[in-house]
């Protein structure tokens, strides 16, 4: 059994040797954390975790999140210069996961819960599968049965459906782009409320273009043209074909919302709030006020018009909206830590950024120790 040192006060948090030395309020960005009883480092102590835009945490090392989670810390290493560094886990009050197959969480969810850390999932749900652009995934049939569970337990507003990347080759042109989205589409509209895409760019990523041309895909660039023409058709067939979802974009600069499709923010704040409204720490760190008010039969309450409506009567006043200055300059992500390390992920889909190489990963996905401090 270890003990935290909180406020010089020692508290209980798992069975390893983690202690927190000199913190001085809860949400303070940097802390030094004791590990094995001596080394005394300096950590951050993120309040919104991202698990992971580096590499399928939920997938692949889950068991290692979850040890990680108990121990009260990780490493991170920074893929530009190497350097490790340490990620306290004493503040952290919601995780947004991102995963192409998330069934190992299932076991875990309860932890969180007894935790009191809340969650949603950027779930990727592609139907490449004729074409073998995801090589290492189950059947599209399996993914979808994980989505709907993952959905009947967490609520559908957990659980965040994206098409991604849109690619187009010789062989999908954006008809059947459209008939790819729709059969995903029709199993999973009473499971999620939304729909995110992007389109595939690929001359901005040497290591996708070179993977794309070793496996001999023709794939063609998205013009704003093609855009504009895949908006209007995903549009119409969100409306007539009864998918009623809610159609956003990650990450690009056109604006679509004449069709209804909007920007979208992945790690999303109001969202956060809307499902987390009751965490009081969190509500604190976001700088959001919840105000409730007795129906009147007389008058009607002004509310603010940047209030979101978190329950029947009750009001987020959202004091501040930060945008994530470490990501794309298009991306419109609230702040959080990644905790994720790249060429760390063997699902071998060929359009992936975050590999140089399929065999590198697969290699370092092999050696991987889960009772390591670092993925």
């Amino acid at each position: 059994m270890s003990l935290v040192l909180f406020n010089n006060t020692l508290l209980k948090i798992g069975s390893y040797n983690y202690y927190i030395c000199n913190m001085k309020q809860s949400f303070k960005s940097k802390i030094n954390i004791c590990i094995d009883n001596t080394a005394q480092v300096q950590a951050i102590a993120p309040v919104i975790i991202s698990a992971s835009r580096a590499t399928d945490i939920p997938a692949f090392y889950t068991e290692w999140f979850f040890k990680r989670l108990e121990g009260g810390y990780s490493k991170w290493r920074n893929p530009f210069s190497g350097a490790d560094s340490y990620i306290s886990f004493v503040n952290t009050q919601f995780i947004v996961f991102w995963s192409k197959n998330p069934r190992p969480l299932l076991s875990k969810l309860e932890i969180l819960k007894s935790k009191g850390i809340d969650c949603y999932i950027q779930y990727t749900l592609n139907a490449y599968d004729e074409y073998g652009f995801e090589p290492g995934l189950p059947i599209l049939s399996e993914r979808i049965e994980t989505f709907k569970e993952l959905s009947s337990i967490l609520g559908k507003e957990r659980v965040i459906w994206r098409f991604d990347p849109l690619i187009l080759t010789n062989e999908i042109q954006i008809p059947e782009l459209i008939n790819l989205i729709s059969t995903i589409a029709t199993e999973l509209k009473e499971y999620t409320n939304k729909l995110v895409f992007s389109f595939a760019d690929i001359s901005n990523y040497r290591k996708v273009k070179y993977n794309l041309e070793q496996s001999k895909i023709n794939y063609i660039e998205w013009t704003e043209e093609l855009m504009v023409r895949f908006a209007e058709q995903v549009s119409q067939s969100n409306r007539k074909l009864g998918w009623n979802l809610e159609l956003a974009t990650c990450a690009e600069n056109i604006d679509l919302n004449k069709y209804g499709i909007k920007n979208n923010s992945c790690i999303d704040t109001e969202l956060i709030i809307r499902l987390a409204y009751q965490n009081k720490k969190l509500m604190e760190y976001l700088g959001v006020n919840i105000q409730c008010k007795e129906p009147s039969l007389f008058e009607e309450e002004e509310i603010s018009t940047n209030a979101i409506k978190v329950s029947e009567g009750c009001y987020a006043e959202h004091v501040r909206i930060k945008k994530d200055s470490g990501q794309r300059k298009c991306c419109r992500c609230s702040p959080s830590k990644d905790i994720g390390r790249y060429e760390t992920c063997p699902h071998g889909c060929i359009y992936c950024y975050a590999n140089s190489s399929v065999q590198k990963a697969v290699s370092n996905y092999k050696c991987h120790n889960p009772n390591s401090e670092i993925i």
